[in-house]
């Protein structure tokens, strides 16, 4: 079981993100799937395969280059632990955030569960305001971007 969850987050995290299929949203989301995302930037997007598509959308659009490396995964019973390095270059707007030209690498670890082969949650924690400070936007995220 371990080595299959490893497999479905690393979907998650890393091939949905850096192919851009959003079909793989379908086939590894539960229904009920909620992404806690512990980011003002990322409001809540509703739940299951929709609200994973609209997640990846959005920063995609704001990082159409967006590269994700797994550096650790690490699984135990229905949990997997993925500590990851996302870069990308800002072409796109990130909310009120405008294109900055500038490229970015941030850190992040998720904790996701998974059961009969599909994520019913996922919690997100990431270098959010490192990516504000290279993007040279830090007074935004002050303001509530």
């Amino acid at each position: 079981m371990a080595a299959s969850n490893k497999d479905i987050a690393n979907r998650l995290r890393q091939e949905i993100w850096n192919t851009g299929n959003l079909a793989i949203a379908d086939q590894i989301c539960a229904e009920e799937a909620v992404f806690y995302q512990n980011d003002p930037l990322t409001p809540d997007l509703g739940r299951g395969p929709s609200a994973l598509k609209k997640i990846v959308t959005k920063y995609r659009t704001a990082f159409p280059d967006t590269h994700i490396t797994i550096e650790d995964i690490v699984a135990e019973g229905d949990r997997v632990a993925i500590r990851w390095i996302g870069r990308g270059t800002n072409k796109g707007n990130l909310g009120r955030i405008s294109p900055t030209g500038k490229a970015v690498t941030v850190t992040g670890i998720d904790i996701v569960r998974i059961s009969d082969g599909k994520v019913h949650e996922n919690w997100t924690n990431w270098d959010k305001l490192g990516m504000l400070q290279q993007l040279g936007v830090q007074q935004v995220a002050a303001a509530g971007a």
